[in-house]
């Protein structure tokens, strides 16, 4: 799949996980926050909880599902970059989670197919947060 579709699709499930968040009761923050280390998805708010929201965007599962993308790097990438949004931000202190959302579109269907995981998985390593 060329780059622009790759990119097309997944600008268009970053939106589809937005508008199921929303409609879940979450306020998003921040979209497609990207910095020099990579890209946090979306960050929201679940009460008083920030959410570090990992969306992964595919066509089918033909590939695996699209949550099993999110291995131990990439876990690590995002508690690095949750780290510093936090720390920039004054949020040290608040409780926090990563999420993924899995959107699957096949190319067919109007609608995707949306599962939330709340709480995917634990920070890893020396980048431990407070939950």
């Amino acid at each position: 799949m060329p780059g622009w579709i790759r990119r097309l699709l997944g600008n268009k499930g970053e939106q589809a996980a937005e508008r199921y968040l929303k409609a879940q009761g979450l306020r998003i923050l921040k979209r497609g926050l990207r910095s020099r280390r990579g890209e946090l998805d979306l960050v929201a708010l679940d009460g008083r909880q920030v959410v570090f929201v990992e969306v992964k965007t595919r066509l089918d599962h033909n590939a695996g599902h699209p949550v099993e993308s999110v291995g131990p790097d990439k876990q690590r990438k995002l508690t690095e970059l949750a780290l510093a949004f936090l720390k920039k931000h004054g949020l040290l202190e608040s409780s926090a989670r990563f999420d993924i959302v899995a959107v699957t579109w096949p190319q067919n269907q109007d609608e995707p197919t949306i599962e939330h995981f709340r709480n995917a998985f634990e920070p890893p390593g020396r980048f431990q947060m407070f939950a």
